[in-house]
């Protein structure tokens, strides 16, 4: 009677445990974020500033990210100290390098809630998807990296489903505003942002902008560095912590001095800014554990969710065109995420090149 090493047992056993544990996280936290931030920001009741979120996640996951790097460190104070102090301080030249992504995410997170102010949650999840054409875009210019055609053709599909999506709100008033109603109509007497779609385009334009660029930057200035996920988000939240504080008193330094730094916050906003902080680190974990069709179910389903979501929260009119368009999108995902090379490899099995890099990156969502 023989009996199977330990180790690889539970590989066999767990893997596709891993797999749907994987898919479900990623459709929730793509799904759950968008449609809290969306409600955050158009409620009734006192609007808290979206600056001050920003910077609260970055602390939020700088605390967890230190207690995990003390976790690796076999929870000895010394050799957690002596770590810190030799990939944060003794190493300035990689630091400065995290310079970059540090203010890019501020930028882009900040934008991600100017968005959420304006677009309904549905068009905003779909709009976001546009982040993969910038990463590709980059990917093509700063890595060199070669494009299959059906990655081209994904993108064009992509372009064609936003474009249809954007055409669907602003082609009908009618049903926007009925969609805006009662909500836009709480939030305007409330203080909250007035609604301008064009607005909440632009944020989300420039956000996955700043997404594709970040994602990039990390594979080419960063991608071999012997350093673990969380050590990498320690340096990222140190660095980010100045830039958001910067962004707060710029953006909203008079607010805050009238109003406090804490204005409007309850426990729905503190659950947002955890959301916000846990979400990516969660990301980061399992990531490893999902391939790229995982990934594109993921985001598919968030977007059917948030879709379904809007039509009973925010009584957003789902039509024809925004179906088609938002269809479109998912096609796209599948399209691009498709690699018939690998596809042919893992039905042969073997092992396709190059993946176990992704696991080294860290673009945070």
């Amino acid at each position: 009677h023989t009996m199977l090493p330990a180790p690889v047992y539970y590989r066999t056993v767990n893997t596709n445990t891993l797999k749907y544990i994987s898919l479900l996280t990623l459709t929730l936290q793509n799904a759950i974020l968008g449609l809290s931030m969306r409600y955050a920001r158009t409620r009734p009741g006192e609007i808290f500033l979206s600056s001050t979120a920003v910077l609260m996640a970055e602390f939020a996951k700088l605390i967890t990210c230190l207690f995990l790097v003390f976790n690796e460190e076999g929870k000895d104070a010394q050799k957690f100290v002596r770590s810190l102090h030799k990939t944060i301080i003794a190493n300035p030249v990689d630091t400065l390098k995290v310079c970059v992504p540090s203010l890019v995410y501020i930028v882009q997170n900040n934008l991600l809630y100017v968005s959420a102010s304006h677009l309904d949650a549905a068009t905003y999840q779909v709009t976001y998807q546009l982040k993969i054409l910038t990463t590709a875009m980059f990917a093509v210019v700063i890595l060199h990296r070669k494009l299959l055609k059906t990655q081209w053709g994904a993108l064009l599909l992509l372009v064609m489903g936003i474009v249809l999506v954007q055409l669907a709100q602003t082609e009908a008033p009618s049903s926007s505003s009925a969609s805006g109603g009662a909500v836009a109509a709480t939030a305007a007497a409330a203080g909250a942002p007035e609604q301008n779609r064009m607005l909440g385009l632009w944020a989300a334009l420039g956000a996955c902008f700043l997404s594709g660029f970040a994602g990039i930057y990390f594979e080419k200035i960063l991608k071999g560095a012997e350093i673990s996920v969380w050590m990498r988000n320690v340096q990222l939240s140190l660095l980010s912590i100045p830039f958001g504080l910067i962004t707060c008193f710029v953006n909203d330094g008079s607010r805050i001095y009238d109003q406090g730094f804490f204005h409007g916050y309850d426990l729905f906003v503190w659950y947002l800014v955890l959301l916000q902080a846990g979400g990516g680190l969660i990301v980061a974990v399992v990531v490893k554990y999902a391939d790229n069709i995982l990934k594109g179910f993921a985001t598919s389903l968030a977007i059917i969710i948030s879709c379904v979501a809007s039509i009973y929260i925010f009584n957003f009119n789902l039509t024809l065109q925004f179906s088609f368009g938002a269809g479109l999108v998912i096609a796209s995902i599948f399209l691009y995420g498709y690699d018939p090379s690998k596809a042919a490899a893992k039905s042969s099995g073997m092992q396709a090149p190059g993946a176990s890099d992704e696991e080294k990156l860290l673009p945070r969502v």
